[in-house]
């Protein structure tokens, strides 16, 4: 019950800031119908699909990323450096329900914007999820928007001022988004390039869902190697967090 009733303050405390709005919500849409606009219906990728086909579960990636990470962090390094994690800490609710809370409402927002790219996707652009590839979509979103809320937490460990965290991620995710086959088809890469990008679970979220969009792929579209990559970078960063992460202001840059 505790869980529920901070999960609803955590999703009612997301709608009121703009800032976050804009940048979970609104700019995949926008990223979406800016890249599908460019290429038209161009073939992309090595399986040659439409822009559309590929661009959704390219932007999806972004999605989740966008809320279950990027979101996350610069909102947990802004609300510790006010003192207010420290305020919430000294409450009697433990510690976990606050962070699977946020975690919570992270992969909802994830799911929910995931649904309308879908939707815009399919209505627009006649984009077509197949129905036996749904589930395999809807788990590696769940999957990847978990292990990036857990990388989010490791990763504020390590940013000590508020006005630090919006620079730290985007110098983290922007050259992994280019890299990764979110924006540009991975088989134009070179190849040691392509490896690198291997590395992060980027990747390995965006190939999980391109996967389930691929024609020639057929059965349920499940990625197993990218959900374990993507889980064992989820692992990393919970034991990460677990270990470093700071409940009150560092006081760096005060």
């Amino acid at each position: 019950m505790l869980v529920v009733h901070q999960t609803r303050y955590e999703a009612l405390a997301f709608l009121r800031n703009g800032q976050a709005r804009f940048f979970t919500l609104v700019l995949p849409v926008m990223f979406l119908v800016i890249f599908v606009s460019v290429f038209g219906n161009a073939r992309l990728g090595p399986e040659h699909v439409r822009a559309a086909t590929y661009y959704v579960p390219g932007i999806s990636a972004l999605a989740v990323i966008s809320a279950s990470f990027t979101n996350l962090v610069i909102a947990v390094v802004t609300q510790r450096e006010l003192g207010i994690l420290k305020r919430r800490r000294a409450t009697p609710v433990p510690a976990w329900v606050l962070i699977a809370g946020r975690t919570l409402t992270a992969i909802a927002t994830s799911l929910l914007v995931v649904a309308v790219l879908l939707a815009i996707g399919r209505f627009a652009y006649g984009v077509r999820l197949p129905t036996s590839s749904l589930p395999a979509f809807a788990v590696t979103a769940v999957v990847g928007a978990a292990a990036f809320a857990c990388l989010a937490y490791a990763i504020s460990a390590f940013i000590s001022t508020a006005e630090g965290a919006q620079p730290v991620v985007l110098a983290l995710t922007l050259p992994l988004y280019f890299i990764s086959g979110v924006f540009v088809p991975s088989i134009r890469l070179p190849h040691w390039l392509h490896l690198v990008a291997r590395i992060f679970p980027v990747e390995h979220l965006a190939a999980g869902l391109h996967r389930a969009f691929d024609p020639v792929s057929g059965g349920a579209g499940i990625g197993w190697r990218d959900l374990a990559v993507l889980a064992a970078w989820g692992i990393a960063g919970l034991i990460i967090a677990v270990r470093r992460f700071p409940w009150t202001p560092t006081g760096t840059g005060r």
